[in-house]
């Protein structure tokens, strides 16, 4: 029998033995945090990441996993949807500029206008949540939501408990990372008490709870997103622990971090890492961990251009808020012992509309007709996924210094169009992953942008548009 069928039947089997007893899903979400910030992908890295760490041996790692966005709301709400935020008209964070908000120092400077997007999640579009409930799933949201006013919260589109989700794309209460949160849907606790803890121990009683049900309990950490705050004795910590002086280069405009040294980020890290230990010892002590499948990533890219710069994606190009490699691929693994052989690596490309697919499948309902591809045959130890291409649509200036564009990736070939002069650059990410040097071959340029451009017309994607008044300010200085 070739492989591939035996791995299928292997799959079928086991995914047959779930229907009698539907596997629980544990989904953490980060929030900024790069692809070199995790010890799985980096040995070297400055911060301390033991339960990833773990995680990663008794799973699957992803090397070539990717947000579908390089800002967090378009990623989330693809990830709820497993739909391309393109198509969902969500292609910008939640609060960013529409085109008739812009300021006039804006009119005055940028060659563009963004294009419009939606600033709510659809109510008229499946979430992952909404789905599992139809299988009888118990369905849990803590922390970091972000995908619209109140009306459109976890708990409008499937969640039936939420702790801490709501339109804020940060925890800017009162005390910010620590009691008082200032949070609609997250009561105080004790003086001092730090929100990650809080949410994982949330995330932790809700298990405890839905113990002879199947449940998705979904833990979006506002971590590692601004502001930038820690334990003090986490910080001090890392400013004790040895570290590189801090060096700097140039992304466009922007200085981008090239060392990680930053404490505060660190603690931050270690942080958010201790809270996913809580979570997973958790399942251990209830004898969930068999039958639950922990999947972790991160909504975008590290932040090294911007807003402290606290930490540095290389040998990733650039991070947060830009479509080079530093500000979508992502850190990802999946656990699932039924299904998944530990310590195991994957460099086939995913992306995150593909986890609802995967959840679903594995759960043992029939498929949507969404723009992720399953998972589930990758899990089991297939070699391949049925699709050629990835593609990304930001057409938005990024607060961290990127500017309208999209991308397609097509094996080892990633193109990425850029709307202010129409220029394209090409990159062989085998060869090249940190983008240092565009290639130069017109014939894969040309098919490549050709298959950008079906996409974006089959997504009816929204475009920015010409900033006529810079045109008239430019021709009046001219005078």
């Amino acid at each position: 029998m070739h492989k591939y069928a035996a791995l299928s039947v292997l799959l079928g089997a086991l995914l047959a033995g779930c229907a009698k007893a539907p596997p629980n899903f544990v989904f953490i979400l980060a929030d900024d945090l790069g692809y070199m910030d995790v010890g799985a992908y980096n040995p070297d890295t400055f911060y301390e990441t033991p339960n990833l760490d773990r995680l990663a041996r008794e799973g699957m790692r992803f090397t070539a996993a990717y947000a579908a966005a390089p800002v967090c709301s378009p990623t989330r709400a693809s990830i709820q949807t497993g739909l391309y935020p393109a198509r969902l008209r969500t292609t910008d964070f939640f609060g960013g500029p529409q085109p008739h908000e812009v300021g006039e120092r804006w009119r005055a400077t940028r060659p563009l206008l963004p294009a419009p997007y939606m600033d709510a999640l659809p109510h008229d579009t499946e979430t992952i949540a909404e789905a599992l409930q139809t299988s009888g799933y118990r369905t849990f949201f803590a922390g970091k939501w972000h995908l619209g006013p109140e009306g459109s919260w976890p708990e409008d589109h499937g969640y039936q408990i939420n702790k801490g989700g709501h339109r804020s794309g940060g925890p800017y209460g009162p005390g910010r990372y620590f009691v008082p949160y200032g949070n609609p849907r997250l009561e105080d606790g004790p003086p001092g008490e730090h929100l990650p803890a809080r949410l994982a121990h949330e995330t932790a009683r809700f298990i405890q709870e839905s113990q002879g049900v199947p449940f998705l309990a979904f833990l979006s950490f506002y971590s590692v997103h601004t502001p930038l705050m820690t334990r003090p004795e986490l910080e001090a910590k890392y400013q004790a622990k040895p570290a590189p002086a801090s060096t700097w280069g140039i992304e466009g405009a922007r200085r981008v971090r090239q060392v990680q040294n930053h404490a505060v980020y660190a603690g931050m890290v270690e942080s958010m890492d201790t809270a996913i230990g809580v979570v997973l010892r958790a399942l251990d002590s209830l004898n969930l961990a068999d039958n639950t499948v922990v999947i972790f990533t991160s909504d975008n890219g590290g932040l090294s251009t911007s807003e402290g710069h606290p930490t540095s994606n290389l040998p990733l190009r650039a991070g947060k808020g830009w479509l080079y490699e530093g500000g979508i691929r992502e850190p990802t693994i999946v656990r699932y012992p039924r299904v998944v052989e530990g310590n195991t690596v994957s460099d086939i490309p995913i992306i995150s509309i593909d986890f609802f697919p995967t959840m679903i499948e594995l759960a043992g309902q029939a498929l949507r007709n969404v723009d992720g591809t399953s998972l589930a045959a990758l899990l089991g130890g297939a070699g391949a996924l049925d699709r050629t291409a990835l593609f990304w649509h930001y057409p938005h200036y990024g607060n961290q210094g990127g500017a309208p564009g999209s991308a397609v990736r097509q094996g080892p070939w990633k193109l990425i169009h850029f709307y202010e002069d129409g220029r394209t650059e090409l990159y062989n990410l085998d060869q090249d992953v940190s983008e240092s040097q565009a290639v130069v071959n017109a014939d894969t340029a040309q098919a490549l942008k050709a298959r950008l451009d079906t996409w974006l017309t089959a997504m009816h994607a929204q475009m920015p548009s010409h900033n006529t008044a810079l045109d008239t300010l430019q021709h009046q200085n001219a005078l």
